[in-house]
């Protein structure tokens, strides 16, 4: 009995001190990144920050547009700066947490995009951009700002091929390029209504399929963002 006792003890003994190790290496793993090496988080708020303005923007513009040709006209040049404003910062955090620590990458693919969402910004502020005719035209060249992403992801893979954050970050980034893409696309062909005219005038056309799939495209990269700060937070450079 006391050696049975004994062999309890000796085994919860073990198994609290295995806990408290793990406990403190795990408080070790939130501590340390935070004390020793801070990254900081400016790429992944810009991120949010161009999520919100856009559907900000987009809400702004369905709300008063209505007001008078005038207002219209201003409010969808918001509309469109703003989806240029999502489209840019999007990259800001793959790009910068992939290549923090090879300074020219990081530097060259932050400054093309955001020249490329300015001058985006600029086009959409010419007055037959806003024509039925350049529908498709705004699509694809919104759509072309988000595949030009891909050349910054396949230099992220051939880098850290070996990481499975790298891998794990791709997969959210491709889902997100599908929501968005398929939006596009549907945004572009007015896929369903062009079937049933009349029928989705006030639910279920084109348009609102396009924003619920921007919302998901957004929210799949704000998962891809926290991978990011994980990792880079656990690793640095």
């Amino acid at each position: 009995m006391k050696n049975a006792l004994a062999k309890i003890i000796a085994v919860n003994t073990l198994f609290f001190s295995l806990m408290q190790s793990s406990m403190k290496d795990d408080l070790a793993n939130i501590i340390a990144p935070l004390t020793v090496r801070p990254i900081t988080r400016w790429p992944f708020f810009a991120f949010l920050g161009g999520a919100m303005f856009c559907l900000l923007a987009s809400s702004t513009c369905h709300l008063l547009s209505c007001h008078s040709k005038r207002l219209a006209y201003i409010m969808l040049r918001l509309d469109y700066a703003g989806i240029a404003a999502l489209i840019s910062t999007s990259f800001y955090p793959p790009v910068y947490y992939s290549f923090m620590c090879i300074p020219f990458f990081c530097n060259l693919y932050l400054g093309f995009i955001s020249i490329l969402g300015i001058a985006t910004v600029f086009v959409s502020l010419l007055p037959m951009f806003q024509t039925p005719q350049f529908r498709s035209i705004r699509a694809y060249l919104f759509t072309g700002m988000g595949f030009s992403g891909i050349i910054p992801i396949l230099h992220k893979l051939i880098l850290f091929w070996h990481q499975p954050e790298a891998l794990h970050t791709t997969s959210y980034e491709a889902l997100m390029g599908l929501f968005y893409g398929l939006g596009a696309l549907i945004y572009a062909t007015r896929i369903p209504e062009r079937w049933m005219p009349g029928k989705l005038d006030i639910a279920g056309h084109s348009h609102q399929l396009f924003h619920v799939l921007v919302v998901a495209g957004a929210y799949a990269h704000f998962h891809a963002g926290l991978v990011y700060l994980k990792w880079r937070d656990l690793e640095g450079c």
